[in-house]
């Protein structure tokens, strides 16, 4: 299952599936009923695995967890893990973007440097040993104003840079097509690389009654999967 309670990141994640060659059924964690629990973690990986455990620990569903932020060198690596939570517990996009823009007021276009972080984890069971976390980066540039109206969170203020295969300097990840932004933003980066350390791993889809699912046969101590309601699974 997708430990997730954001459409954004919903989205993304089932856009990536298909990328990938894989016709699924992604599920948000409130679809099962899963509250999402408090953010404690220092870093974007520690807070991926503590809503991978804690999905996966209320389901009894292997589960995937991401946790992205942005971070600008000129307020020192803010917004960071708080990027979500910027203006407050309960802020929309919008108003954490009215703040990074009202906190970068009057800097120069050369130091508003920043980067998309994003952590993935991924884990069998709650207790699983050997979780699997992976991450990607997305280096870019602030904007002055918001431009575009794809992508959440601080895509519209979020210069995408020149990143092969995609070439923009000059567009916002807001602006971007969703099929070039997942060529190279931090999450696209950081789903492949979790593709591969599944293979790697041999954690693989199986065959089951109601379609692929993730099989933790090859990992001593590992509860298997079964196919349920909310589990990410290919058709």
């Amino acid at each position: 299952m997708l430990a997730t309670a954001n459409a954004g990141k919903v989205r993304e994640f089932r856009d990536l599936l298909a990328a990938a060659g894989l016709d699924a059924e992604v599920l948000p964690q409130s679809a099962l009923g899963v509250p999402s629990p408090d953010e404690t973690g220092d870093t974007f990986e520690a807070n991926a695995l503590l809503k991978a455990r804690h999905a996966a620990r209320l389901t009894g569903l292997p589960a995937v967890a991401d946790d992205s932020g942005l971070e600008v060198d000129a307020l020192g690596g803010r917004p960071g893990v708080y990027s979500a939570r910027y203006a407050g517990p309960s802020a929309t996009d919008a108003d954490n973007n009215v703040l990074l823009l009202r906190e970068l007021a009057g800097v120069d276009p050369a130091r508003r440097t920043a980067r998309y972080r994003c952590a993935i984890a991924f884990v069998l069971h709650a207790d699983d040993p050997s979780p699997i976390v992976v991450d990607g980066r997305w280096d870019g540039r602030i904007a002055t104003l918001p431009r575009g109206s794809g992508g959440f969170g601080y895509d519209p203020l979020f210069l995408a840079g020149a990143r092969p295969p995609v070439d923009a300097p000059d567009r916002t990840a807001a602006e971007l097509p969703a099929a070039d932004k997942h060529r190279v933003s931090h999450r696209g980066q950081a789903w492949r690389a979790l593709l591969a350390a599944l293979r790697e791993r041999g954690v693989l889809l199986a065959r089951g009654g109601a379609g692929d699912v993730l099989t933790g046969a090859s990992v001593p101590g590992a509860p298997a999967a079964s196919p349920a309601p909310g589990a990410v699974r290919t058709r």
